[in-house]
């Protein structure tokens, strides 16, 4: 839980303090880089750290997440222009890559199926209180202080946090001889990077049809094939197939996928939209997007109910519904801002997703063994990444097209224009959250899983010392 809220609080206190990083350093067009290249770096070295930890344990992998993350987070905080955070970004990227998923990993070795839901519902809970805490500490830093403090708040937790893993998680691990996928590392990261690029700077940069634009496409598509048949051949792939052969851990990587896109864009533009367009400050702007880290880890902690109940797939389509539902009104309200109705449709959009999020991470957990779980752990969290960099980057190009042709003859300042550009990201949030209902629908129809019942927490030989 110390490791996740640093995950946590770092998500939650970015997007508050966006404007006055602006306002300092410039750049308003690269701002959803910040967002992109830190989620970007997370999302590729989550399957190096996932297959390493199934080797050499998930201990060494977390407290070099941790290492990372606190040296990521001092640089941030002494950047000196745009170009600088977005590099400093990289770096805590890399670190939150090891973190997230390996806390969550370490949750499913000593837990049981059954004991899971709630103890994942504690540590969605660090979400909660951090969507509360980094709004805070956000607005109160940007307001008063300096923004540069909510990356140096980060320096006692990270120290707090390696410490409490170094004196009490204990784990035996049977010594492997591994090989590390070197060529599909990089290949993943150039050809995701490219995509992003492509689709983030499209029509910015350079304009959508543009030999430059069309390259950038073709070039990430390339390496991303080359990728697929790196893995094919390479003898502990980074990011194995047969993931994707299992219909359970397909359709369950697919909603992972759009749940990333819809968190990540909902806390990427909301602050700005409501800071822009009615005139919010950064601290009731961060709350309203609190509600939505509210709503997570109220349902994520009663989702087991539901789950041994009527089965996985039932309980992630109505998490679904409610938060389509929440996600249409919002897009339907944004042409008329209003504080209320963003927070509740927030809150329910959040309600929605903490049955959608924790289930399905659970039933692919539960379809494998130890030794497969942090690989599986890590592609649903790999996909969740890929779903919120990608995500942020469409929204983000939707999101500057509007303003750009908006903002001539002074239009810049416009609230109206600010809540047009807004609502455009929002409207594909909504079409993104029906998107998903569809990877949901094909997840296999089950009831409550047999293993919900299995009492031992440790299933191979080399599991984590519950102690």
């Amino acid at each position: 839980m110390l490791s996740t809220g640093l995950v946590a609080i770092d998500s939650t206190i970015l997007a508050t303090s966006v404007p006055s990083i602006v306002g300092d350093l410039g750049g308003f067009s690269q701002f959803p880089w910040l967002f992109s290249i830190y989620l970007l770096a997370q999302a590729v070295s989550v399957p190096v750290y996932a297959k390493l930890s199934d080797t050499v344990g998930r201990k060494p992998i977390i407290l070099a997440g941790i290492a990372l993350f606190l040296l990521g987070s001092i640089l941030c905080g002494f950047a000196w222009s745009m170009p600088a955070l977005i590099a400093f970004r990289v770096v805590q990227g890399l670190g939150a890559g090891a973190v997230q998923p390996m806390a969550v990993t370490i949750a499913g070795d000593i837990y049981s199926v059954a004991e899971r839901a709630k103890v994942q519902g504690y540590i969605a809970s660090v979400w909660a209180i951090s969507s509360v805490i980094g709004p805070t500490l956000g607005g109160v830093f940007s307001e008063f202080i300096s923004w540069r403090f909510i990356f140096f708040v980060n320096i006692p937790l990270c120290f707090i946090a390696g410490f409490m893993l170094m004196r009490r998680f204990h784990e035996k691990v049977a010594p492997q001889r591994h090989r590390i996928d070197y060529p599909g590392a990089v290949l993943l990261t150039l050809g995701i990077s490219a995509l992003i690029l492509a689709v983030l700077e499209g029509g910015q940069a350079w304009a959508w049809n543009s030999p430059t634009s069309i390259g950038a496409f073709v070039l990430g598509g390339l390496l991303l094939a080359a990728f697929l048949l790196v893995e094919r051949r390479a003898i502990e792939p980074i990011l194995p197939l047969w993931v994707f052969s299992r219909r359970l851990l397909l359709t369950t990587t697919l909603v992972s996928l759009g749940v990333g896109a819809v968190i990540t864009g909902l806390t990427s533009f909301v602050p700005t939209y409501l800071e822009g367009a009615i005139n919010i400050s950064p601290l009731v702007a961060g709350l309203a997007v609190a509600s939505l880290t509210i709503g997570w880890p109220i349902a994520a902690s009663q989702s087991g109910r539901l789950y041994l109940t009527i089965g996985f797939r039932s309980t992630v389509l109505i998490g679904l519904a409610i938060s389509v539902v929440a996600s249409v009104l919002l897009a339907l309200s944004a042409p008329t801002p209003n504080l209320l109705v963003v927070t509740l449709c927030c809150f329910g959009i959040g309600l929605g997703l903490g049955l959608v999020a924790t289930p399905s991470l659970i039933a692919a957990q539960s379809s494998v063994q130890w030794n497969e779980r942090g690989v599986v752990t890590g592609t649903n969290l790999f996909a969740r990444s890929i779903g919120s960099a990608v995500g942020v980057a469409i929204f983000g190009a939707i999101a500057n097209g509007i303003y750009a042709a908006n903002s001539a003859g002074g239009g810049e300042k416009s609230p109206a224009v600010i809540a047009l550009a807004s609502g455009s990201a929002f409207i594909a949030v909504a079409v993104c959250a029906v998107a998903t209902v569809l990877a949901a629908l094909a997840m296999p129809r089950r009831s409550a899983p047999a293993a919900a019942r299995a009492a031992s927490p440790a299933d191979a030989a080399g599991a984590a010392d519950p102690a």
